[in-house]
């Protein structure tokens, strides 16, 4: 099972990889992961990627692309791969695609902004434990206090509704663009060309669980 997650910012998309990963045996594979692992490993490709970084630049398609090449050779990529957050761009889905990296599925996950923003702006964390609440779907006992320890709870800047808004519009920017470039792919009748399947993402984590892994066996 060699496949690309696709959706917005707080689409669920870890959650799901989760449990696709498991269903395969498969690695989920991050660039942020490979490139922290290159530069710490100080590997060539990791060296000229720290240089870039040093720099205040972005690393370039050519260096994300090798490293994933290299990071496919690894053992855990026999039985397939998930690409969490990579592609991002048409760019970067061309590179692939020259690279001749083979992919079975493009699964999108599809939740509305404004599901977004409420699910995402709505969440309340207690900053010591890591526990994590939401104001309507998993209120604490008392508003604005951690449920064990009375502490008072935050919002963390990643999920005040602006900066969360902002994401958005990132995404819809770069990397909406991708679902149609891969469901053009998959109709032109290319044999290379992995199958596209649209998930609703909104409900429950199982339902939706159950709605991929259904749609991998289709």
């Amino acid at each position: 099972m060699r496949l690309v997650l696709l959706g917005p910012p707080g689409a669920g998309k870890g959650t799901q990889a989760r449990y696709i990963c498991d269903a395969y045996g498969i690695p989920q594979i991050s660039t942020g992961d490979m490139l922290r692992a290159a530069v710490k490993a100080g590997t060539p490709l990791g060296v000229a990627a720290c240089k870039v970084m040093d720099a205040g630049a972005l690393v370039s398609d050519e260096i994300i692309i090798a490293l994933v090449r290299d990071r496919l050779q690894e053992p855990d990529c026999r039985n397939g791969y998930l690409f969490d957050g990579f592609p991002r761009t048409i760019p970067q889905a061309d590179a692939l695609r020259d690279a001749e990296v083979a992919l079975d599925y493009v699964l999108e996950l599809d939740v509305p902004d404004a599901a977004i923003v409420e699910r995402m702006s709505g969440r309340r964390v207690h900053p010591a434990s890591g526990r994590t609440y939401h104001v309507k779907y998993n209120p604490p006992k008392v508003s604005d206090r951690d449920d064990v320890t009375d502490e008072p709870l935050i919002q963390r800047e990643d999920d005040k509704e602006e900066t969360v808004r902002k994401r958005l519009a990132v995404y819809h920017q770069q990397t909406e663009p991708l679902v149609n470039y891969y469901k053009s792919w998959a109709a032109n009748g290319d044999s290379r060309a992995p199958r596209y399947r649209r998930i609703d993402a909104l409900g429950s984590v199982e339902k939706i669980r159950d709605a991929v892994l259904a749609a991998l066996r289709s």
